[in-house]
């Protein structure tokens, strides 16, 4: 099985690509600079230079990875930007810094994938339940909580794409996950989160194309 991973330098991203290598699946995984690239190889994995929110890159990306089949592809790239707690206005700057790699970075790798799934291949973009808003209850975030909302609606059209050719298209929700985005208190370790979405993606069906889920496997309203 080869597994496709975007954004892996760090967090859960690297979390997936090391429990992939240490069962030992074929795994190309993707890095912004040369520090992420090395962590990437020192796994074993075949570490790709990818910036997605470079429009020049995003277009070269296409031919390094032309012929392959892959049967798992996770987009994990992603940004918080500023931690705000009510309704403060976002600058320019952290606007398009947060949706270039969370919505921008997508639509520009995801179509790219059109030929290069194999046969019943589960694709999945690493979202948050706080980008729901049927189950929003907070504001904090709120430029990220947007960015989420916006790449959910970017994976419903990719399923709507990608499913009658044979894939299984989610919106994953990982958990409040201890990283340097989730923060020390989060319950959450990267090697359960990893774990738990490993096991998740490998039982998902055609039933499940198009669904935002929780690490768990749990329905998240959209």
């Amino acid at each position: 099985m080869t597994v496709l991973l975007i954004g892996a330098s760090r967090g859960i991203g690297y979390e997936l690509g090391r429990q992939y290598r240490e069962e030992g699946r074929r795994v190309v995984a993707t890095a912004r600079d040369e520090r992420g690239l090395a962590r990437l190889g020192e796994l074993g994995c075949e570490a790709v230079p990818l910036d997605v929110t470079e429009a020049a890159s995003a277009a070269g990306f296409g031919w390094r990875i032309d012929g392959e089949r892959f049967e798992v592809v996770v987009y994990c790239a992603g940004l918080y930007g500023p931690r705000t707690a009510a309704l403060e206005p976002p600058s320019m700057h952290d606007f398009d810094l947060v949706m270039h790699a969370n919505v921008l970075g997508a639509m520009r790798i995801l179509p790219v994938l059109q030929g290069l799934l194999a046969q019943r291949a589960k694709v999945a973009v690493l979202s948050s339940v706080m980008g729901s808003i049927g189950g929003r209850t907070g504001t904090s975030g709120w430029l990220y909580r947007a960015s989420k909302a916006a790449l959910n609606s970017v994976l419903k059209d990719v399923s709507l794409v990608l499913g009658p050719q044979g894939a299984v298209c989610v919106a994953l929700h990982p958990g409040w996950v201890a990283t340097d985005m989730g923060g020390p208190s989060a319950p959450l370790t990267p090697e359960r989160s990893a774990a738990d979405l490993r096991a998740l993606l490998a039982r998902l069906g055609p039933q499940d194309n198009g669904r935002f889920l929780n690490h768990d496997g749990s329905a998240i309203p959209w």
